[in-house]
């Protein structure tokens, strides 16, 4: 085990709590195991451990990350997230292909859209040149995961939105029948239409989009009306 890993190791598992470790398990749909540790305790325990990984280098080590992702308790991955997020504006371009490892690893919307939304989505505003071809890939993958990540990643970009860009890979999607895919092309056109709302709108009601992605499209547009 990583040495700078071994004492969070330790912590986690000394505060462990079966019982919430069931309830946790149970939301994910049973796909992971847990310790049982809510997210501010997990972030309280972890702090320490996010400073000393700083300490040795302000670039967040992969095989350290990797070897959290391989342990099976999902606390892990959710700390490997913070740290990578807390270090993002240091880490190297060649973490893109670690985050899109992580992402079609132990794959569920509890670490993806964190990676897709800040990770990735910061990475791309650093180095915008990277942004066609790889979600291209990602659209044309057939991983569902990438699919959600080229839809997600603009998700804090507000104004800076690339709405062309935005609105292809939502009509390239709108045949999928997965859930996630459905909810993310509603998700991305309402956190848009909070800035542009007649464009996202017009948009809605002009184009053949799944019943799901027109409601969480239209969501915030309804309220304000």
């Amino acid at each position: 085990m990583h040495p700078l890993l071994i004492p969070l190791h330790t912590s986690f598992h000394a505060h462990a709590d079966p019982g919430e470790a069931a309830s946790m398990k149970a939301y994910l749909k049973d796909q992971f195991a847990f310790l049982g540790i809510k997210a501010g305790k997990r972030r309280a325990l972890a702090k320490e451990f996010i400073k000393e990984v700083g300490k040795q280098d302000r670039t967040v080590p992969e095989n350290l990350v990797r070897e959290m992702w391989a342990l099976p308790e999902r606390e892990f991955q959710h700390t490997a997230i913070d740290l990578l997020i807390r270090y993002q504006r240091s880490a190297p371009l060649s973490h893109l292909d670690l985050y899109e490892a992580l992402i079609v690893n132990k794959s569920w919307w509890d670490t993806v859209d964190m990676l897709a939304g800040t990770l990735v989505g910061t990475c791309f505003q650093r180095h915008p040149e990277m942004i066609q071809s790889r979600t291209e890939i990602y659209i044309q993958s057939g991983n569902m995961w990438l699919q959600r990540t080229a839809l997600l990643f603009q998700l804090k970009y507000k104004q800076a939105t690339d709405w062309e860009l935005l609105k292809r890979y939502c009509l390239q999607c709108a045949g999928s029948k997965e859930f996630f895919i459905q909810k993310a092309i509603g998700w991305a056109l309402r956190q848009y239409s909070k800035f542009e709302a007649e464009l996202v709108r017009t948009f809605v009601e002009t184009h053949e989009l799944p019943a799901l992605s027109r409601r969480e499209a239209l969501k915030y547009l309804n309220r304000q009306e």
